[in-house]
């Protein structure tokens, strides 16, 4: 009897987890962004510093590449930093490993060809950035505004009209 409530009931609870309803957006409390740190490499850019990045929109994205929501994820990141590159946003995906392949530098590389990211990747192989961000998924987006201080985060898929209404707030495009 037990057996025939509790699969039916794990079973609802698991697809309701992985629904793009479940994506969380928020308008953060402002905080200053953290640094980058522990950072293994950087690849498509010499290593770069919020300090570095203060009068610029940042967007910080941690993904992992074997993550489908991350690869989903992916063509969004890629637009708005083709849109807006030239009006203030820096975009900056932070490769955080879900697996141990997944911390080989030649592998995060060829995923970054395969997929065509063309913005700076940080591969975060000891969660260090992860940890300071006190960032919990994979896909997650943080905006930073152009005072160094975290205004808004995204987790999952999905909400990207709201994610690039902010970015255009950011930028004064909107």
């Amino acid at each position: 009897m037990l057996k025939q409530i509790l699969l039916p009931l794990s079973l609802c609870l698991a697809v309701s987890a992985c629904k793009p309803e479940a994506a969380y957006s928020q308008t953060a409390t402002p905080s200053t962004a953290p640094e980058f740190a522990g950072i293994d490499t950087w690849i498509n850019s010499e290593p770069l510093t919020m300090a570095g990045l203060r009068g610029k929109v940042v967007l910080v994205e941690f993904w992992t590449y074997s993550c489908i929501n991350c690869i989903n994820v992916i063509p969004h990141v890629t637009a708005w930093h083709e849109q807006y590159k030239d009006q203030g946003l820096v975009v900056i995906g932070v490769h955080s490993p879900e697996y141990g392949f997944e911390k080989i530098t030649e592998n995060v590389k060829d995923a970054v060809a395969r997929y065509g990211i063309p913005y700076p990747v940080a591969q975060d192989n000891s969660y260090a950035t992860w940890k300071a961000y006190g960032n919990l998924y994979w896909p997650a987006l943080y905006l930073i505004d152009r005072d160094g201080r975290i205004v808004y985060r995204h987790f999952g898929e999905g909400d990207y009209a709201e994610t690039e209404a902010r970015l255009q707030q950011l930028l004064g495009t909107s």
